[in-house]
């Protein structure tokens, strides 16, 4: 691959049809760096369903309750998963109300969905669409809860999208405590062991009148030290996990009918509700943190972005990403140190990442993961009219629909994961359907452009043979240079 390649393919999602190659790889991803557009003009008219999750919330315990006052068995909040999987519709026998939330939230992923990849489809800066994409898995949230259809794009829209080149603190906190998180990993429900709200509690049952059994919840706590920010081998043990846990409690989403006159509202639609906060000093990783409410959590956030593991687990993470599934050592290294020293500006990793000769090397080092190829795709063909309802459905069938990764790992970013002759076969499926919507008159010449100074002899001799334009441009989107970058 050339530098020119590289910089269209591997940095970014590949040409977009008309667009001149650049003459300058490395100055091109700098503008776009100065070129990003955090809020674009394609999401100023979309519909903010924050609200929304508190609602269905709602809804969902009145009826678990009015189930069990009738012995009829209990609703489960965690299993929402409607008309995304397929087989008998899950919706049946809910009221006409419930369902029909439902239904909305459905939409609401397929539009979300859609309007993500059109983003990328007619973005100038692809890059920094692969970076909001990037940092939008690595803090995974998926559209399998109640309320979280409504919150998944939300989540990337407002709390990952604004912070791609600024602190990596901010980006965490203003991850991890947004209500698709909360809601994602049932942080809105932990409630402190000691808290006033856990005693009131214990009371009504004592007199017959009180719910069932709630308390601490570790899900969030867990997963911000493996996931977010130390990684597995990170240094942590599990009385960290329970200390954060407890630090946490407290912060829930807004819009709960039951809880709203006892929160207070914070930043990004989250809320913090005193009451059911666990009173008392913690103890994380060595280190104390007094009594605080809402900011005992945030002190915590900081000083594990600031964590020498953190370092190291994203900049692993990252090389990942641009520069093989086993990236090079030197690489790692390199933007480790860069983090430390910059203190996780990201502005700044991203540019060393750029500066780095291991991101530059010729040979194809990563497979294109089903979402990037699909924006290549179409990028490439210049199809960019395509509803929202369409991109979502074609995501569904070559299988990476955005915000429904299996577990809070995100999307795996290994090539084993998604180069298998099943999925092989529906991207050259979907490639023949796309070829015959295409302008096909000059594939050679576009071919070309998309991979200046790459595109092989194999690939042209095969491009050459074709039958017609149509059948020339099928080849080429499923060829290795389509496949690999």
């Amino acid at each position: 691959m050339s530098k020119p390649s590289i910089a269209l393919n591997r940095f970014g999602y590949g040409l977009r049809r008309g667009q001149i190659v650049p003459g300058d790889p490395v100055r091109s991803l700098y503008a776009q760096m100065d070129a990003f557009d955090p809020a674009p003009a394609i999401l100023a008219d979309r519909e903010d369903t924050s609200a929304k999750a508190g609602e269905i919330l709602e809804m969902l315990r009145s009826l678990r309750r009015e189930r069990q006052s009738q012995a009829a068995g209990t609703m489960n909040e965690q299993a929402m998963e409607p008309q995304m999987q397929g087989g008998a519709d899950p919706l049946n026998g809910l009221p006409p109300d419930v369902r029909q939330s439902y239904q909305t939230a459905a939409r609401t992923l397929r539009e979300d969905a859609g309007l993500r990849t059109r983003i990328a489809i007619t973005s100038t800066a692809p890059m920094m669409e692969r970076l909001v994409h990037f940092w939008s898995n690595h803090f995974s949230v998926s559209a399998k809860k109640p309320g979280t259809h409504f919150q998944v794009a939300n989540h990337e829209f407002s709390a990952i999208r604004p912070h791609v080149l600024g602190n990596f603190s901010d980006l965490l906190k203003a991850a991890v405590l947004h209500p698709a998180m909360l809601l994602y990993l049932d942080q809105f429900q932990s409630v402190g062991p000691n808290s006033p709200f856990q005693q009131r509690r214990a009371q009504r049952r004592r007199q017959g009148n009180g719910g069932g059994p709630r308390g601490l919840n570790e899900n969030l706590a867990r997963e911000i030290l493996e996931l977010h920010t130390l990684g597995v081998d990170g240094g942590y043990d599990q009385a960290d996990v329970t200390e954060f846990a407890r630090a946490l409690t407290g912060w829930t989403i807004g819009g709960l009918a039951r809880i709203e006159r006892f929160s207070e509202p914070q930043p990004g639609g989250a809320a913090f509700a005193e009451f059911a906060h666990e009173p008392g000093s913690r103890q994380v990783l060595g280190r104390t943190y007094r009594e605080g409410g809402a900011g005992q959590a945030l002190a915590v956030l900081d000083d594990l972005a600031s964590h020498p593991s953190t370092a190291r687990f994203i900049a692993t993470k990252l090389a990942r990403h641009f520069a093989g599934d086993t990236p090079p050592q030197s690489l790692v290294a390199r933007l480790e140190a860069e983090f430390r020293r910059s203190n996780g500006d990201l502005a700044s990793l991203t540019r060393t990442l750029i500066n780095s000769p291991e991101v530059w090397t010729e040979s194809p080092v990563k497979f294109r993961q089903p979402f990037e190829w699909l924006v290549a795709v179409l990028r490439i063909t210049g199809i960019e009219s395509l509803s929202n309802r369409r991109l979502s459905g074609a995501l569904s069938e070559i299988g990476q629909m955005p915000w429904l990764a299996p577990s809070p790992a995100g999307y795996d970013d290994l090539e084993g994961s998604w180069a298998g002759p099943d999925a092989l076969l529906r991207r050259v499926e979907m490639a023949e359907r796309i070829a015959r919507g295409a302008p096909s008159d000059d594939v050679m010449a576009r071919a070309g452009a998309a991979f200046p100074g790459a595109l092989t002899d194999h690939t042209r001799t095969w491009l050459a043979r074709a039958e017609s334009g149509t059948q020339a441009l099928a080849l080429l989107l499923v060829s290795p240079e389509m496949m690999r970058r």
